[in-house]
């Protein structure tokens, strides 16, 4: 069978297919800014050995259980790639730059060289696809991350003064930005025992009934932990929408603006500010 014939030559040739194959990786330019050349012949070293295990077993499907390590490989280098900052090409060339030297020692050294050659090809074309699938799920894992960072420094909560807290909101409210809101607020709230919430919608672009009720599940939240909320930044469009919505606020209390709602809490807690006497 030619999986029998292309493990043999994987197992006798090894160090010479692995010297030329780290060759052809430089040859296409490997990173050297993100990778050493120690990690590089490691990993080839490791997937040439894993590779060599599975097609012993004689079975050129990738998805048998013999392969199982090889893609495990393949899937913890692609994953770790895409956080490097390295391209898709970059990534898929670890393995398709294998071919070359392999098909060249093939040639020289199989007696049904084109049997081989094809079975070698599809196998390397099967992992080299695996490899970018493991690469674009890594990518997507990153840009989620970041993204859900970028919406963690959006919605800082703020200690306007013991007891009170402010919490901007720049932007389109959805579900997830909602949710990361509503935890903020409220850890904050335990850490920092406050018993008023200021929730400024001053730069939130729209109203809509979804908006009002994500505002509202917030609203409720912060209440069951003890706080009372104050909706700021009702301008008089987002006011003339939430009536033609038919959207319920309640007993929310609502300020056209951050300072008319501090002003108001500051009432509500007792607390008097008086202006210094000039002389």
């Amino acid at each position: 069978m030619s999986t029998t014939v292309l493990a043999e030559l994987l197992k006798q040739h090894e160090s010479t297919l692995l010297e030329q194959w780290i060759a052809a990786q430089r040859s296409a330019g490997i990173r050297s800014d993100l990778i050493d050349e120690r990690t590089v012949q490691a990993n080839s070293r490791e997937l040439l050995k894993s590779l060599s295990m599975a097609i012993a077993e004689g079975n050129d499907d990738v998805e048998a259980p013999a392969w199982r390590p090889v893609k495990a490989l393949l899937e913890r280098l692609s994953q770790a790639q895409s956080r490097q900052g390295f391209t898709p090409t970059e990534t898929a060339t670890f393995v398709f730059s294998l071919k070359e030297p392999l098909f060249v020692a093939i040639q020289e050294h199989a007696t049904d060289p084109a049997n081989v050659t094809l079975t070698a090809s599809r196998l390397l074309d099967k992992l080299g696809l695996f490899s970018m699938q493991c690469f674009m799920t890594g990518r997507e894992t990153v840009i989620r991350e970041q993204q859900e960072s970028m919406l963690e420094l959006s919605t800082p909560v703020v200690q306007l003064w013991k007891g009170v807290l402010a919490i901007p909101l720049i932007g389109a409210l959805d579900s997830n930005r909602t949710q990361i809101v509503m935890e903020a607020l409220l850890q904050k709230i335990v850490d920092t025992e406050s018993d008023i919430a200021i929730i400024d919608i001053t730069g939130v672009p729209t109203v809509d009934t979804m908006v009002a009720q994500h505002l509202l599940k917030t609203i409720t939240a912060a209440k069951l932990m003890g706080a009372k909320c104050i909706i700021s930044g009702i301008r008089p469009q987002i006011a003339a929408t939430i009536v033609h919505l038919g959207v319920e606020l309640g007993d929310v209390v609502t300020k056209a603006s951050l300072a008319d709602a501090f002003q108001l809490a500051l009432k509500d807690l007792n607390v008097r500010l008086v202006a210094p006497q000039i002389r």
